[in-house]
């Protein structure tokens, strides 16, 4: 089989190699790719885990996205909107258990009210913390104005997925109006990294509609826009929503989905090198093993759950979320505990 690792390492590697890569079905050649691009991690980000841990803090909404368990129109979904008090509780354990960043997550929302908001507790987390707290914001798209005063006040990262690269794929899992664009979006990564953010984005595997090459263009994407780092993860459908209907979900659908997963992650790291990729919770609604498989496969960032208790069986974006029902520090020891199974 290819080198894949040497054909990076001399800048060789192309396109039609990431494809060759995601068409590979030969469990024995499948695992010698997972081996060359944990190689590559090892030598280009070394073999650490880094921690995100996530306070959902909001399941609020107003966009209306066809495959999302929070979209604005699903009825079913218990609301909720952590106080300030709460969210602060969250980044102060963080800080307490070593955690070197949070990742602040929402439902978009677009009004003063919530910049403001945010603004005042990225400011009051980097007092509590002393400044060492990074603090990553994952809340959609807003303005540029407001994505300038988050910076300022402390949010120097940001996690805004694409989805998908293709915009007639976007546009079947999206309504069709002005809140919801493929072009809006890019835009809205542009002014996160012309204002200084690392910026972090991703897209969903194995989605209904979805080929290979809309995949290969995905990767693509991520070298073209300068990413810093990949949040993305096999598709997990979530029941009672739009786009359920185009998705069979069979376990043979899952398996394969689950395996793309790990394909795509293998690819990024051998064509992006030293990026950093994170091991999704969707990789272990999948399988039980899903994150070590991820780390294996050449991922480097974990983003444990931190949010409280209360709250987690509420944000589930997609159907059988692991780790709802675990505190943060069950998440934590866990994690650990895969962490050191698979030598990192």
């Amino acid at each position: 089989m290819k080198n894949y690792y040497e054909l990076s390492m001399s800048d060789k590697l192309t396109k039609e190699d990431i494809k060759e890569i995601l068409l590979e079905t030969n469990p024995e050649v499948l695992d010698e790719i997972y081996k060359q691009s944990y190689k590559m991690k090892e030598n280009t980000v070394g073999k650490k885990v880094y921690y995100r841990g996530i306070i959902e803090f909001s399941n609020i909404c107003a966009k209306d996205c066809f495959y999302c368990g929070i979209r604005k129109s699903q009825e079913s979904v218990d609301r909720f909107s952590m106080s300030e008090d709460e969210i602060l509780e969250m980044a102060k354990w963080a800080c307490d258990n070593n955690y070197g960043s949070v990742a602040l997550q929402s439902g978009e929302i677009q009004s003063e009210e919530f910049t403001q908001r945010v603004e005042s507790v990225l400011c009051k987390i980097k007092e509590l913390s002393d400044g060492k707290l990074g603090v990553t914001l994952s809340l959609g798209e807003q303005s540029r104005e407001t994505y300038e005063r988050w910076y300022k006040a402390g949010g120097h990262r940001y996690l805004l997925r694409i989805e998908t690269t293709n915009p007639e794929l976007y546009a079947k899992m999206h309504p069709s109006d002005s809140l919801h664009s493929w072009h809006t979006r890019v835009e809205c990564l542009k002014n996160l990294r012309d204002i200084g953010y690392q910026v972090g984005t991703g897209v969903m595997i194995g989605l209904p509609f979805q080929t290979l090459d809309d995949l290969v263009a995905d990767i693509q994407f991520f070298k073209d826009m300068d990413i810093d780092m990949i949040g993305m993860g096999p598709y997990v459908y979530s029941q009672d929503t739009p786009f359920a209907k185009f998705y069979e979900n069979t376990k043979e659908n899952r398996d394969k989905a689950f395996e793309l997963g790990l394909k795509m992650i293998a690819a990024g790291r051998l064509y992006l090198k030293d990026i950093n990729i994170a091991a999704t919770t969707a990789l272990q609604a999948l399988h039980p093993l899903g994150r070590e498989k991820g780390l294996k496969a050449g991922a480097n960032i974990l983003m444990p759950i931190i949010t409280l208790q209360q709250y987690r069986s509420k944000y589930q974006l997609y159907d059988n979320k692991p780790c709802i029902d675990d505190t943060p520090e069950h998440c934590k020891a866990c994690l650990s505990g895969r962490i050191k199974s698979v030598g990192d």
